[in-house]
């Protein structure tokens, strides 16, 4: 099975870090993301990779070159302008002839889940999608039914709300949905839950983070160091 890296985007929100390097090469805790997210594809038998390349993509080729030295088999599908999460995908049809089913993930996640999980759930016509749960962005204050404030909770999991976690099992239909420019999520996958043609698979204790702007990168190497510490 073959894994496809989004990894074309520019990183704005990033800014000034991703100027001059692009966002899957952004170290946590002295790790580019691409590395750790190797090291986890190999944890689950994955050992072939094509990369969606874009902005600044002469970086990434440099520095991941074909993949032998991080154990893997590297291929390419480059972008010459930005085609979005959609169309970065689209572009990539042509190497993934022959491909039953294939695991995409957004190049800024960092995760633990068990990617076997997501792969066995397609019951689906088309795939299935890893879901997290919701981060409160904001600490919460918690009361009780007499008005008194009982307790703060700092930034706490809302685990009766789930988001889309960037990681999906896909089949070659996925190809008729997907626009030559624009994002996965706001025209490929609306259309499909429409026509309930996508699985869910929930991921309720995984450690996952999005690396989206610099507090992100901060709060990743915390959570990473804590994870490390308890094992």
């Amino acid at each position: 099975m073959k894994a496809i890296i989004l990894a074309g985007g520019y990183g704005k929100r990033l800014r000034p870090l991703t100027t001059e390097k692009p966002k899957p090469l952004i170290e946590i805790a002295k790790k580019p993301i691409l590395a750790i997210q190797f090291e986890w594809l190999k944890n689950h038998g994955i050992n072939e990779v094509i990369l969606c390349v874009g902005f600044l993509k002469e970086k990434i080729i440099e520095y991941v070159g074909n993949g032998r030295r991080f154990g893997m088999r590297v291929g390419y599908a480059v972008e010459e302008e930005p085609l979005g999460t959609g169309g970065a995908l689209l572009n990539s049809e042509l190497l993934l002839k022959g491909e039953d089913r294939f695991v995409v993930l957004n190049g800024d996640v960092i995760t633990d889940l068990d990617l076997s999980r997501l792969i066995s759930h397609f019951d689906k016509p088309i795939g299935a999608i890893a879901l997290v749960p919701l981060r409160s962005t904001y600490g919460v204050v918690m009361i009780n039914d007499k008005g008194e404030i009982t307790e703060f909770k700092e930034k706490p999991i809302l685990k009766d709300f789930w988001i889309n976690a960037g990681v999906y099992c896909l089949n070659h239909a996925i190809f008729k949905y997907l626009p030559e420019k624009g994002d996965i999520e706001a025209t490929a996958f609306p259309k499909l839950a429409e026509e309930k043609k996508l699985g869910a698979v929930k991921y309720a204790t995984c450690f996952w983070r999005a690396i989206d702007v610099q507090k992100d990168i901060e709060e990743a190497e915390k959570d990473l160091s804590m994870r490390k510490s308890k094992t």
